[in-house]
């Protein structure tokens, strides 16, 4: 059945920050919580407006809710929805809704939100990174507590979408400011945003199964600095730091006040290539760029040895993958071979946009270094995670940059004409489409294999590596997510010990 669809498991950030939060929340009273992220959300609080996985790592299933819920081992499960059915041909589903659910402004759930809330994502003035897919929704209200969601392209892990973050159930007079003032069924509200430092959230009493929830406070500091994480776990400052920076492991490792959680992941992390812009638009370049590159050197350089080669946009452990890390193998030779085939002067120059993880900075220089000897000059470019957001994301004006994708299931992006990274092929958007049709779990596996061959003989990036997701957090914390299908923080399921 598609409505208990398991997805097998394996599984993007100033300084110091400018204030602190209550030190007695970390270090003595259990229902309090103090959660470290490198990035804080932007532009705002409203995952349906902006792309940054930040946003829902602080939002989502805590302040809203989604008609489906994703689980740290990549199963779905009903949320806003009891229950589900859908026809044999994938394009219609039932929902069947919770009753009795309010928003927290009082405001009834019903099936006139959920259509509200997939009509607004999906509408002329949406800026929700799926518009697409909610685009070609029709959704149907047959009473309160029914609504049918019909599909014009068909997506076998349409149920797991309903659970991320782009698909939230929005209260519609709420539905413009949630980006300051977000409003939601969630058990949490937001209590305080201190722009820059840290986000706090406090139990909504009126949460239906509000007993159920043990934490009365979270509060989301923002640190990016890899050394002040460091000194904030280490002083008991933070209780929590999810996707720490791998480079602070040792430190931890062997601490009995700590425990260190390595988990599997869905991401991928690439070294994007603007497919559009010149000489990148020859296939020839982009495998020499690719064939410079060694992964196991960049894994070791920008993650401490934390991650899996790749060679398409699909990783280890996800269904249908196939190993295609021998496409486009490191090769500085051949590389040298088809820069001159391709007629392109030496050196070549070319600029390395860097958002600020770490990964992307380390990986940057290790990168860098690789494509030097090879007759490339490669710039690097450090920018802000706004300004990736809106130059790169936004306006595609990079040559390339360094970036991961946590979503577990984004082929289609490489369907999407207007996507970031330029990329067009006819063939790949037929192939992708049966994708979506077939029923047949091994016809589906098949085409997926041939989806990631097209990808890495297009070389459309040079693909480098799955990270593996690193959690350190106090000892007696409770309900932590080792492996990470979405990148999110489940306070519903945090406790003390």
């Amino acid at each position: 059945m598609l409505n208990r669809r398991t997805v097998l498991s394996s599984a993007a950030l100033a300084g110091l920050p400018l204030a602190l939060p209550d030190m007695g929340w970390a270090q003595g009273r259990k229902d309090s919580i103090v959660l470290a992220m490198a990035l804080e959300p932007a532009p705002g609080l409203d995952p349906t407006g902006g792309a940054a996985s930040s946003i829902a790592e602080v939002t989502l299933y805590n302040i809203y809710e989604t008609l489906t819920k994703i689980n740290q081992d990549g199963s779905v499960t009903p949320l806003l929805a009891e229950s589900w059915e859908v026809s044999p041909d994938l394009t219609t589903y039932t929902f069947k809704l919770r009753k009795g659910v309010k928003f927290q402004n009082g405001e009834p759930f019903n099936a006139q939100a959920v259509k509200f809330s997939f009509d607004r994502a999906g509408g002329e003035k949406s800026t929700n990174k799926d518009k697409r897919t909610f685009a070609n929704l029709t959704t149907r209200v047959i009473d309160d507590n029914t609504v049918v969601v019909l599909t014009k392209e068909i997506d076998p892990d349409f149920p797991f979408l309903l659970g991320q973050a782009t698909a939230i159930i929005v209260e519609p007079k709420s539905a413009d400011t949630n980006a300051t003032k977000p409003v939601g069924t969630g058990p949490f509200r937001l209590e305080n945003w201190m722009k820059g430092s840290s986000v706090t959230l406090a139990k909504w009493d009126g949460y239906r199964n509000a007993a159920a929830i043990k934490l009365r406070r979270a509060t989301f500091r923002f640190i990016p600095d890899q050394a002040a994480q460091v000194a904030a776990l280490l002083a008991g400052d933070v209780d929590a730091f999810a996707r720490v920076t791998p480079r602070s492991v040792p430190q931890f490792k062997d601490n009995p006040r700590f425990q260190t959680l390595v988990g599997g992941s869905r991401a991928k992390t690439i070294l994007a290539l603007n497919n559009r812009k010149k000489p990148l638009d020859d296939v020839r370049v982009r495998r020499a760029i690719a064939a410079a590159i060694d992964r196991k050197a960049v894994i070791q350089g920008a993650a401490e040895g934390y991650g899996v080669p790749i060679g398409s946009h699909y990783v280890p452990g996800a269904f249908g993958y196939v190993d295609t890390t021998g496409i486009n193998p490191y090769n500085p030779d051949k590389a040298r071979a088809l820069l001159k085939e391709a007629g392109v002067a030496s050196p070549l120059e070319l600029t390395i946009t860097l958002p600020p993880p770490p990964y992307a900075r380390q990986g940057g220089e290790v990168i860098a270094s690789m494509l030097s000897k090879v007759g490339i000059n490669a710039k690097l470019q450090n920018v802000e995670w706004a300004q990736w957001l809106s130059n790169v994301y936004g306006n595609k004006n990079y040559d390339m940059t360094i970036i991961s994708h946590v979503e577990p299931f984004d082929l289609g992006n490489f369907a999407k004409p207007d996507y970031y990274w330029n990329y067009q092929n006819p063939k790949f958007n037929e192939l992708y489409d049966r994708i979506k049709k077939a029923q047949k779990p091994a016809d589906r596996a098949k085409l997926l294999g041939d989806a990631q061959r097209l990808l890495a003989e297009d070389c459309v990036h040079a693909f480098l590596y799955q990270p593996q997701w690193i959690t350190v957090a106090n000892r007696n914390v409770k309900g932590l997510w080792k492996d990470m299908p979405i990148f999110i923080n489940d306070l519903s399921a945090m406790s003390w010990a």
